[in-house]
Formats: structure tokens, C-alpha cells, sequence
């Protein structure tokens, strides 16, 4: 009755492991992206100046 209530009938289920491989190389992929789009950023980060990044505020009008 154990086996039964675990579902412990003829080992995983191959639909899951095949989900769980799929989600897992997903996750890879976009790690990946990620990494690839943080270093394309620095890359455009260094290439701008200083000065276009931090805006000058114009003074106030009195």
C-alpha cells in the first residue's frame, strides 16, 4: 500500500524527467544570455562618457 500511495510504480515518470530537462537547459540558455547581455552592457558602459551618463541640472529659475 506504501508503493501505491508514493506512486512508486515503475520508477519516474518519463514525461516529468523530460519537463525537468527541458526547464534545466532553459535555465542554462537564459544564464547564458544573461552573462552575454551584462558583458555587451559593460562594454557599452565604457565606451559612453562620463558626462552623457550623469545629467547636469540646469539651475533653477528665480
Amino acid at each position: 500500500m506504501a508503493k501505491a500511495l508514493l506512486g512508486h510504480v515503475g520508477g519516474p515518470d518519463p514525461r516529468m524527467v523530460s519537463e525537468m530537462r527541458r526547464l534545466q537547459q532553459r535555465v542554462r540558455d537564459l544564464e547564458a544570455e544573461l552573462a552575454r547581455l551584462q558583458d555587451e552592457n559593460d562594454v557599452l558602459v565604457a565606451s559612453v562618457g562620463h558626462d552623457l551618463l550623469v545629467p547636469v541640472r540646469e539651475p533653477a529659475l528665480t
